[in-house]
Formats: C-alpha cells, structure tokens, sequence
C-alpha cells in the first residue's frame, strides 16, 4: 500500500484505500531540448494549490466531495531516461492494480511513456488522446529515441495506427506532419473533429496526456517551449469536459515550468485546470 504524503494536492489527502484516483509527481526533465524546470512542476502545484478553491463553479462540484490520494513524488535518477520511465511505469501499474485511476504531474512530456507502457499491458486496444503544442512525433532527436520530442512516435511503437488523436498541435518537423498523416488523427491548432473522435473512440480504454504547451503562452507563460497561437483556458475546459465521456485509464499534465512565470499565474492555472479535470474524470 502506498503512504500518504505530507504535503498534498488540496483536498487530495484521503486513505490510498478509500482513493478512486491516485495522484503522483514525476519530477523528471532530463531530455528537455530547451529550456529546463520541469522537474518543479509538482511541488510547486502542490504548494500553489491552497491558493484556489476546492468548490468548481464550472461544474457546481468539490474536491472535499471526492476521493484523491496524493502520493506524492517519484525520486528519479536525472542521469538515466529509461530507469525513470521503470520508475514511472512501476508506480502506474501498481495503482492499476489496485483498480484505482493513476494521475501523473510532470515534468517533461517523456514521463507519459511510462504511465502509457503500463496502461498498455493492462488494456487491449488502448487509445491515447493528446492534446499539446506539439507533434512529439520524431523518431529521434539528436540522435537520441528517449526525448520529450519523441515520445508520442514510442507511444505508437506500442499502440500503432490508428489510437493516437492529437490535437492543438501547431509545431513540428515536416517528417513529423507526414508520420501523422500516415499514422495518427492530428488535428492542427485547435479542438475541431473531438468530438467525432470521441464518437470513434467509444467505450475503448484511453489514455490522456495534456501538454500545458497546448495553451496560448499569453495565457500560460511558464513551460519550456512556448509556442504562439495556442488554445484559449475556456477551450480546453470544453475539450476536458468532451473527454469525461471516454473510457480514462490514466492521465497527465505535463510541461509547466514555474521558474519561467514569476508571477505565479501559470502555476495557479495549472492547478485550477488539474481541480477541473480530478472532477470530470472521477467517476
């Protein structure tokens, strides 16, 4: 049984057994091609949490209603990108097998290959919906296939064609664009075609990993690779709350990067988007 951590998501402090989702930190920014800070992510949402409310006026629902357990941080080992994805993978299957919902807080975006690897032996036909600045889609960066610029091209090494939608994407290379025309549903720069895909997707398992990217830096100036031309806050509660109708095994947010936003805003969007989106997945 998992403990209970000390310092927690607001209102996430209930019995790992009583818990329907568990929450965890995978502070890990290793592979970042840009800027670095990621690995601050968690702690920072934690401590910045008890600024927000745990009553959404979006969906007239309370955190204090819910069952969420914090557990707190993984302890990575910054030198090595494939014992942090064990790591990861490790802790996400033993919440799965448990029967509760894991909740990943990154860190750079490769973490999700972890939660994904472990999603994957535990469900047939998994689908994972990605919403993100960022196609994520080549086959190696600078040589190297553990990158955060590669990690929905081995999310597909393991699903293949067909189960990976993208959406808000508005960066990367041409190889990329093509891979996605031959491999993946990516709809460019915004949400249009979710809904279809949720139509398609039905009742299959999916997992969904949020690049905080996807958002318009005007918006949310503190992640690594900022990327104009980005989704609105609005819209990605409408998208989330189109999501709530799937079939979630397992999620993340990924990509904040506090150090960039000393006014704090981006880590407090960050954490009312993670209260919005506990309530929609908690079933």
């Amino acid at each position: 049984m998992l403990e209970k951590n000390i310092s927690t998501f607001i209102a996430c402090d209930c019995e790992y057994d009583e818990a329907k989702i568990v929450l965890f930190g995978a502070p890990f920014d290793s592979t970042t091609s840009f800027r670095p800070g990621t690995r601050f992510a968690s702690q920072a949402m934690r401590s910045e949490s008890f600024g927000i409310e745990t009553y959404s006026s979006y969906q007239d629902k309370d955190m204090l209603d819910i069952k969420v357990f914090d557990s707190g941080d993984l302890e990575l080992p910054f030198g090595s990108p494939e014992q942090a994805l064990d790591d990861i993978e490790k802790r996400a299957a033993a919440i799965l097998d448990d029967g509760k919902l894991p909740c990943m807080i990154g860190g750079e975006h490769l973490v999700t290959l972890g939660a994904v690897r472990a999603a994957a032996k535990r469900f047939g036909e998994l689908n994972i919906v990605h919403f993100d600045a960022h196609a994520d889609l080549r086959d190696e960066y600078l040589g190297v296939k553990l990158s955060h610029a590669c990690v929905l091209h081995r999310c597909h090494d393991i699903v293949g064609d067909g189960r990976i939608f993208q959406f808000g994407i508005r960066s990367g290379d041409r190889e990329e664009f093509a891979f996605a025309r031959q491999h993946t549903f990516m709809n460019r720069f915004d949400f249009n075609g979710l809904e279809e895909a949720v139509q398609k997707i039905g009742q299959k398992p999916v997992y969904f990993t949020l690049d905080l990217d996807v958002l318009d830096p005007s918006e949310f100036p503190g992640t690594g690779t900022p990327e104009a031309g980005g989704v609105r806050f609005t819209q990605l509660l409408d998208a989330i709350e189109l999501l709530s109708e799937l079939n979630i095994v397992g999620f993340d947010m990924n990509e904040l990067s506090p150090v960039y936003d000393q006014s704090g805003r981006s880590t407090a969007l960050a954490c009312k988007l993670l209260r919005e989106i506990l309530l929609r997945f908690y079933k």
